[in-house]
């Protein structure tokens, strides 16, 4: 969905709706205001079973040479207890407190304390302070953005230790990677729990606060809108950007470290899920300022499923491929590296140029070219919950007149080349793709939803004149 917020002056953006009943259903933009049993089924099943989700995952790595079959087969055969392998998994220890802390410490230093420079000489890269999207209350938060400049710095840092300064192993992550899996756990219910009790007694906008009367749905999905401390520390943009994002180049350049420990040298298949993720992890912190107009920013509340996600799930399992060719290290032939290489590329081409386009779009009001023609549009409205009424508009052009969500495509032919570097030997690198496209889908729906919401009527035009969601001719 690519939609526009007008850039006029807040005066005339915010004329009042005149026409009765049109702002009936768009009050409740943002947020469903009930919940049914299937919603709250599965959001219970994720709440019981997605950290023992993540602990398999990793634990079979850990004792069962990344096998997700054996250690099943082992406690039906009665060859093992689970108290077996809860005994022979690593537990939380001082040193992996101290690096966790002493990371997100340090994550929160760069966010919090050190304005962006990079806005200032680096050509077409937008840092600095930026506003994020109309909320359902009709607020305009500013954002400092800075991800780039707190990757950039990370990773100096990284490379000084690893060729000059010596203060630990480059493998340093791998060798605690289950104690700080116990951290990440502490970190995310911590943050999660802190937003569903800030969000009942001293929420940054109560306008922004939507209450089911479900407790699991709104531990889960968040209640506040934009939790935040003082005037910059924003907990969905922290996050969602770091410590998780910062983190994954690192995870993978601490296995690629420890494959060339364990076996004298990094196999190619191991240098393109550095390169492929790498750009992927990059683009995300370029792109930064654009990201405050996506549905984590614009549409989610920030609860369980952002903070424990984003400190557990995303560094944990997005990083699978990697951890998986510590194990199993794999050798490509040339052409299978280059086809695996212009997957990646292919898929990463898709996904940036559709959102090069909605960017476009955005930023010239629907004044510009898409592929060399005038850029078609749908123009629409929407309101907050004040009833103000806003306008929008949806592009139709270029890639975005093929699929609705075209660039989701795109980043599922670049997760699908990670898990293509891995061979066939397992399905465990196999996850992610599973994964992407059960969440992308879902998100697909899930924006959808939304936008009928926000839109209405307008918004049914749109999807007679885009019907497809992900692939032309087909979804």
């Amino acid at each position: 969905m690519a939609a526009h917020q007008e850039k006029k002056s807040s005066e005339e953006r915010k004329r009042k709706n005149t026409q009765s009943g049109t702002g009936a259903s768009q009050v409740q933009w943002g947020r469903a205001w009930e919940v049914d049993w299937f919603s709250l089924a599965n959001i219970i099943f994720l709440l019981m079973f997605a950290p023992l989700i993540v602990y398999y995952f990793i634990m079979s790595c850990d004792q069962y040479e990344c096998s997700l079959i054996d250690p099943l087969i082992d406690l039906v055969t009665g060859n093992k207890h689970l108290s077996d392998i809860w005994n022979k998994t690593p537990a939380l220890t001082y040193k992996a407190a101290g690096i966790y802390t002493l990371w997100v410490t340090f994550q929160v230093f760069l966010y919090q304390f050190l304005p962006d420079f990079c806005h200032k000489f680096l050509p077409g890269y937008v840092g600095g302070v930026q506003e994020g999207a109309v909320t359902p209350a009709g607020v305009v938060n500013k954002y400092e953005i800075n991800g780039l400049q707190a990757w950039i710095i990370t990773h100096v840092l990284w490379f000084a230790n690893a060729y000059y300064f010596h203060w630990f192993s480059p493998t340093i992550i791998f060798d605690n990677w289950i104690p700080l899996l116990w951290c990440a756990n502490i970190l995310g219910y911590a943050v999660s729990t802190f937003a569903m009790i800030k969000s009942y007694f001293f929420p940054t906008n109560a306008k922004d606060c939507k209450f089911t009367g479900n407790f699991f749905y709104d531990y889960m999905m968040g209640i506040e809108f934009n939790p935040r401390i003082g005037k910059w520390f924003d907990f969905k943009l922290f996050f969602n950007g770091r410590p998780g994002i910062v983190a994954w180049t690192l995870i993978n350049l601490s296995y690629a470290a420890k494959q060339q420990e364990l076996y004298g040298q990094v196999t190619n298949s191991m240098i393109l899920v550095n390169v492929l993720q790498g750009i992927y992890v990059l683009d995300f912190f370029w792109n930064e300022a654009w990201y405050l107009k996506t549905i984590d920013i614009c549409h989610d509340h920030f609860g369980w499923y952002l903070g424990w996600g984003d400190c557990v799930w995303l560094p944990y399992l997005y990083t699978l491929q990697g951890l998986y060719l510590v194990y199993h290290p794999v050798q490509l032939c040339t052409a299978s590296t280059i086809g695996i290489l212009m997957l990646g590329l292919i898929g990463y081409y898709i996904f940036r140029m559709t959102n090069h386009q909605k960017d476009l779009f955005r930023r010239t009001n629907g004044n510009c070219k898409t592929w060399g023609k005038k850029t078609e549009y749908i123009e629409c409205s929407y309101m907050s919950v004040d009833g103000t009424k806003y306008y929008s508009k949806l592009m139709t052009s270029g890639f975005w007149g093929w699929a609705r969500h075209f660039n989701y495509t795109g980043d599922l032919m670049g997760s699908l080349a990670y898990c293509l570097t891995c061979g066939f030997e397992h399905i465990l690198p196999y996850f992610y793709i599973v994964y992407m496209t059960i969440l992308l889908t879902h998100r697909c729906i899930r924006d959808e939803h939304r936008c009928f919401s926000k839109y209405g009527k307008d918004w049914k035009r749109y999807t007679a004149a885009v019907p497809y969601r992900l692939i032309p001719g087909i979804f």
